[in-house]
């Protein structure tokens, strides 16, 4: 237990104790509860006798908010809801809340058994206290994960806790959270095109769920929008909840620079026609104040750096040196810490900054010329794929941390299923700890809802590395897996549950395995509209029929392992089962079978046999319909539903080959033609002048 709160709880230690940290191997939801009604138990509630919360009225609010959580966790529960006072009631159990600061031990946390039967939840600074309660939710039955999961806890009265003696040490990682990248499917007005309003506003529920969740996994920090409305609301909520508010790499001291047109942020702030340091110096040191003054009373880690006002590298006039641009980039980082520093209030000091190496930054420091105050966290990225682009390779006067996608939109698009393995997060964040960039994680989780596997992972590592990626000889990512397994699916499921995911693994090894059936549906269809026209066209590749059977073999046997678990499973574990592995593997495989027809129907000299195999192709697709109709569980209504990322005939469109075969087919296979659905549309249209059939 912690020396400094030895004053406040007087506890005896002769109860059993349980494990410091999460090695992922024993059940960790519901591990605390006493099934066996066993001696020394602490009874939170008893039939019509509840625990209350002891809370003094002068925690703050993240405490506050956190045993608000609790109170309705053990509602959830039993049915009951415990009662936040400041002062106990005699003759009740009480669970005491409180903050005893020490300033050498950041956000570590004990859990602990009073000598009168009483729980004491003690942390170190406010964030700590926090995350002791966040601890105690899970362990007494809820899901940290809960809203993406769909898992509800059993119902228990009595709910009798064990006797606990539970420490938490200072976590690995100083500054660890989540970035909500390209928002494109949450709810919010819609445009004309049918697409939702790209400058639209989400509601504050959907933050809510973020925030919850990322304090649930002990996260302090979150990056919440993008390419959205931004409300002070949003960014407030998170600090008051107890998280950091911080942005990406071109959001330079939470400015907002994709607003500086579209919100008409250039103007309300007099920064300026020009995003030209050499001419418009001023001008661009008054649109970052308006990011400081919007944000100085929360609290903030703050980017610097200076990048374009659309997510692009800065432009340089033609033939500026590179010595002369490092002097701009030092300049420029040096007056935005100058600035900050001025403005934040004394609550808030000292500001954090921290400076992220993305695309360009990264071989210009690698190179030596760019110099940065000390008090600024160097942040490392990956290649956008989970493997590090660089890390320290020594200890120097710098802090360091890194930027880490499990989703993303670009080149490798990992937008609609979990790509980046448990193996991949360990192998690389083993190197990211023992590089020492251990000051600062932001990990790209865009709506989160296909991520939380690997992001409960990264939390957990971020925590207590020592503890979740034990030994070198060790295999953690196995250790997770078969955890997460036990987890969610339970002990007797477990075995194949964690084959199942090595079965999705193996299948959906590169991001581009996403629409690999997709994209020869496509292809197929250009050839075939050419055949039915009497046309020369180009044939499949000799390989590609033989690959995408070997790709359906493997499908079909990893469904018919599915299908002998699945009824040994709850309804709701079949559900979440669908939804994180059987899902993704559909959204290859049905295009996948459809594909395979159509390049049949290719090489088929028979016009009729050709067309009746095109026909045949749609019922896949018209499956995989259903099937994606399936995950829209509320609140994740229209949740695959076309947007200015999912759109058209782009790859990461699920309905594309669908809707492609179906226009096809009802043209007769004369012409068929992707529709105009709005300015962020793409059409690829195809015709072709042959007579019917």
């Amino acid at each position: 237990m912690m020396r400094v709160f030895a004053g406040i709880v007087a506890v005896v230690l002769c109860f059993g104790s349980f494990a410091t940290a999460q090695e992922w191997k024993d059940r960790v939801r519901g591990s605390w509860v006493d099934e066996a009604n066993g001696p020394g138990g602490i009874r939170l509630v008893d039939g019509e006798k509840v625990c209350e919360i002891i809370v003094a009225p002068t925690e703050h609010s993240c405490v506050q908010q956190a045993v608000k959580f609790l109170a309705g966790d053990i509602e959830k529960i039993t049915g009951k809801r415990p009662a936040v006072v400041a002062k106990p009631t005699p003759g009740h159990v009480a669970v005491h809340v409180d903050t005893a600061k020490s300033d050498d031990r950041w956000e570590a946390f004990d859990i602990v058994t009073g000598g009168n039967g009483d729980l004491h939840l003690i942390g170190s600074n406010p964030r700590g206290t926090a995350f002791a309660v966040y601890t105690l939710c899970e362990r007494i039955g809820i899901d940290p994960l809960h809203h993406w999961t769909g898992y509800e806890p059993a119902h228990r009265n009595p709910l009798i806790l064990k006797p606990v003696h539970f420490e938490s040490a200072p976590p690995t990682v100083k500054y660890r959270g989540m970035f909500h990248d390209d928002e494109d499917i949450l709810p919010r007005p819609f445009e004309p095109s049918g697409y939702p309003d790209r400058l639209g506003s989400v509601p504050t529920e959907w933050y809510e769920r973020f925030f919850e969740t990322a304090l649930r996994l002990r996260m302090n920090m979150v990056a919440p929008y993008t390419r959205v409305t931004r409300r002070y609301e949003v960014q407030k909520l998170a600090s008051d909840w107890g998280l950091f508010y911080t942005s990406h790499h071109y959001d330079i001291l939470l400015s907002n620079p994709f607003g500086i047109k579209r919100y008409g942020l250039a103007e309300k702030r007099n920064a300026g026609e020009t995003w030209d340091w050499a001419t418009n110096r001023e001008g661009m040191l008054r649109f970052w104040r308006g990011g400081v003054e919007e944000n100085k009373d929360v609290d903030c880690i703050w980017p610097v750096g200076m990048r374009g006002t659309d997510d692009t590298s800065y432009k340089f006039p033609k033939g500026t040196s590179e010595a002369e641009q490092a002097r701009v980039f030092k300049e420029v980082i040096d007056e935005q810490v100058k600035m900050t520093k001025q403005l934040v209030p004394p609550a808030k000091q000292p500001p954090v900054f921290h400076w992220t190496l993305y695309s360009e930054m990264l071989p210009k420091y690698q190179a030596g010329t760019l110099e940065v105050p000390k008090d600024v966290i160097i942040v490392w990225p990956d290649d956008n794929e989970g493997i590090m682009r660089g890390l320290p390779s020594k200890a120097d006067g710098w802090k360091h941390g890194v930027y880490y996608h499990l989703a993303y939109l670009g080149k490798p698009v990992k937008q609609n299923a979990h790509i980046v393995s448990p193996a991949r997060v360990a192998e690389q964040f083993r190197k990211i700890i023992d590089s020492g960039a251990t000051e600062y994680m932001l990990v790209n989780v865009s709506e989160l809802r296909e991520f939380i596997m690997e992001a409960r992972m990264i939390s957990e590592i971020c925590w207590d590395a020592k503890a979740a990626l034990a030994g070198a000889g060790d295999d953690p990512a196995k250790r997770y897996v078969e955890w997460w397994s036990r987890e969610y699916f339970g002990d007797e499921n477990a075995k194949d549950v964690a084959a199942a995911y090595g079965d999705y693994y193996k299948l959906l090894d590169t991001y581009d395995k996403l629409w690999l059936g997709s994209d020869k549906v496509q292809g197929a269809l250009g050839s075939l509209v050419k055949k039915f026209a009497g046309q020369d066209f180009s044939p499949a590749l000799p390989e590609t029929l033989p690959m995408l059977e070997q790709r359906d073999r493997q499908y079909r046997e990893a469904f018919t392992r599915f299908d002998t678990l699945r009824p040994k499973l709850t309804r709701a574990q079949r559900q979440y089962f669908f939804e994180h592995v059987e899902l993704p593997l559909l959204m290859d495989w049905r295009p996948t079978q459809a594909a395979i027809l159509l390049i049949r129907a290719m090489a088929e000299p028979d016009r009729q046999r050709a067309w009746s195999m095109c026909e045949s192709a749609m019922e896949p697709l018209e499956k995989l319909e259903v099937e994606i109709g399936r995950a829209e569980r509320p609140p994740f209504e229209q949740w695959y539903r076309e947007t200015w990322i999912r759109r058209g005939p782009s790859p990461h469109n699920l309905h594309r080959p669908y809707r492609e075969l179906r226009l096809f087919l009802g043209s007769d296979g004369c012409e068929y033609e992707i529709p105009d659905t709005g300015r962020f549309n793409r059409p690829a249209t195809t015709t072709s002048t042959a007579p019917s059939r």
